[in-house]
């Protein structure tokens, strides 16, 4: 269920949300878990986000970016410094937005492996809902290592992954796992539309075709599966709201006895 300054009562018009965020927004009101928020507008900006998670994942697994472990990691040293822990900081003089965008233009660069991934497809994400300005201002202190993020990039941790929704964070976990190959223990990866997710190093995939690649690393005989998680992360997308300010103004709301219309603002 999803509530709104205390109503449950909206009515979207049909252009204010795409197919994505629509099917987003309907299987939220469906769930018995009660989702709530301060006005339509932070709910809007969430379904906004949301969208530009999934397009980034996507993003990302075209870039040609490679998997690898901290060991051998690589990174474009026009804008980033590998440090002694194969992390990526950014490189002096270099703008946030910057550094994050020549991930996508110039992948064949770069490789980590798939927990700095999930991490970079939120920044991406951010980046462009929020604009390049507001982003170096947000985001100044980038470092691309593991699950290390920013202190302005907050993450909630859910249970009973059967609610995710497209933009949440999942993982696969892979319990018996070959220790030639430690870094198939798991697969973190960024939920998309429907049953498929992109995971770094194994591309898009469903979750029974996750589960069957990391199966096939698992020690010689083992008969234990991989499999999803019971717990899952999703943007703090409230606090990300409180935190800019661009995103005033773009809908009209109206009410109408108990009901609330939305609809997108078109200025001349």
């Amino acid at each position: 269920m999803i509530i709104i300054a205390g109503k449950p009562e909206f009515v979207f018009d049909d252009s204010t949300l795409s197919e994505l965020e629509r099917s987003i927004y309907q299987k939220k009101k469906s769930s018995t878990f009660e989702y709530r928020y301060d006005s339509v507008e932070v709910l809007l900006f969430e379904l906004r986000v949301r969208t530009q998670i999934v397009e980034s994942a996507r993003l990302l697994s075209k870039s040609g970016v490679r998997f690898a472990d901290f060991k051998h990691s690589k990174c474009n040293e026009a804008f980033w410094d590998r440090n002694d822990k194969g992390g990526f900081e950014l490189k002096k003089g270099v703008a946030p937005h910057d550094g994050i965008k020549d991930i996508f233009n110039n992948g064949r660069l770069y490789a980590f492996e798939c927990a700095t991934a999930v991490v970079l497809v939120l920044y991406k994400a951010i980046l462009e809902s929020i604009g390049p300005k507001q982003f170096d201002v947000l985001f100044s202190d980038l470092l691309l290592y593991d699950w290390h993020y920013s202190s302005n990039l907050h993450l909630k941790e859910r249970t009973h992954p059967e609610d995710a929704v497209a933009g949440d964070l999942l993982y696969f976990n892979n319990p018996d796992f070959d220790p030639a190959t430690p870094w198939w223990r798991g697969e973190n990866v960024v939920k998309l539309e429907k049953d498929l997710y992109y995971g770094h190093g194994i591309g898009i995939k469903t979750a029974e075709e996750f589960i069957a690649k990391l199966n096939s690393f698992r020690k010689p005989k083992s008969t234990q599966s991989a499999s999803l998680s019971d717990r899952f992360d999703q943007l703090d997308f409230s606090s990300l709201w409180q935190l800019t300010s661009s995103n005033q103004g773009r809908f009209i709301i109206a009410k109408v006895g108990t009901i609330t219309y939305v609809n997108h603002y078109q200025p001349n």
